[in-house]
């Protein structure tokens, strides 16, 4: 199976009110915002999505919601975030009725799986369903890592066509390379070397501060794509303070709250996740108006 998946895909955030019900309304205008501005696909219900928060109706609600308001210009792919196989199971067969065009799947949730244990979730999820499907490897969150010898097994199942690599080692996407060539599309899926995996080869980059800046976020794609990696140093330079925001633990806490400075959403989470404090905002805000001050003119490189 191929895909045509490339370039920037956000992990969107899903939006709530203050009683902590979702706000499809701004979920879906900052979803339509980031098409508009070029993002090359959408992930919803990711880590930064709270796919864990939210009941089980109200994923397959946030799936309509994206689905609807995407329409085709862009492909929709859902994070598969479950505590059982069974459930990740009964989940992707409600999502592909609903008309997603793909999955990102974790590793079961709360227990920590084995590479094993996760290779065989894997397997049966990719199995309940004919869609695409990346595995998103993050041993460092999730507490298993998928080996290239476990991704040659995975290699086997046909609808598995991709990786969102989160190791922190960018010698696993050269691995990657060397190991299976071009039978999976491999994503970059740590904000902060985005660069360096988009110059090793990666076609893509899962990035959660895309949903601030993401115009700049398809730049440095494009020009990385170009062999332009001057220019894009001089840009990802500029974006690196905020995108480091992505690698600590209250990265969705910091992530809504620079969307709300940017006026595309709110910092709203749902509980146990709480507000950042004041420090911490006033950390985050620093970080944005030092971006916002330094802004770059993409004009100058010349790329639509």
């Amino acid at each position: 199976m191929k895909v045509n998946w490339q370039g920037v895909y956000p992990a969107v955030t899903t939006q709530f009110n203050d009683d902590e019900s979702i706000n499809f309304e701004t979920t879906k205008a900052m979803i339509n915002s980031l098409v508009e501005e070029g993002v090359h696909g959408i992930i919803v219900l990711g880590t930064v999505g709270e796919n864990c928060s939210l009941r089980a109706e109200e994923k397959r609600q946030v799936l309509e919601a994206a689905k609807e308001v995407v329409a085709g210009r862009v492909p929709v792919l859902s994070g598969v975030a479950e505590t059982t196989t069974a459930l990740a199971i009964e989940f992707v067969k409600d999502a592909q009725a609903i008309g997603i065009d793909g999955f990102m799947v974790l590793p079961g949730m709360v227990y920590r799986s084995t590479e094993r244990e996760a290779i065989h979730h894997y397997q049966q999820v990719a199995r309940a369903t004919s869609l695409p499907i990346m595995i998103y490897n993050n041993p460092i969150t999730y507490g298993v890592d998928v080996s290239i010898e476990g991704m040659g097994v995975l290699a086997q199942e046909d609808n598995i066509v991709s990786v969102k690599e989160a190791t922190e080692d960018t010698r696993r996407i050269s691995e990657l390379f060397s190991a299976f060539g071009d039978r999976f599309v491999v994503f970059g899926g740590v904000d902060d070397i985005a660069l360096e995996s988009l110059m090793l080869g990666a076609t893509g980059w899962i990035s959660g501060l895309t949903n601030v800046f993401p115009r700049e976020s398809v730049a440095i794609y494009k020009l990385a794509q170009q062999g332009r990696y001057e220019e894009a140093r001089e840009l990802w330079r500029w974006f690196l303070p905020l995108l480091r925001l992505d690698t600590i633990p209250t990265l969705v806490q910091c992530i809504k709250y620079a969307e709300q400075l940017a006026g595309r959403g709110s910092e709203k989470t749902r509980s146990p996740r709480l507000a950042l404090t004041e420090e911490e905002k006033s950390y985050v805000s620093r970080l944005y108006d030092e971006a916002l001050n330094n802004r770059i003119d993409l004009s100058k490189y010349n790329l639509d």
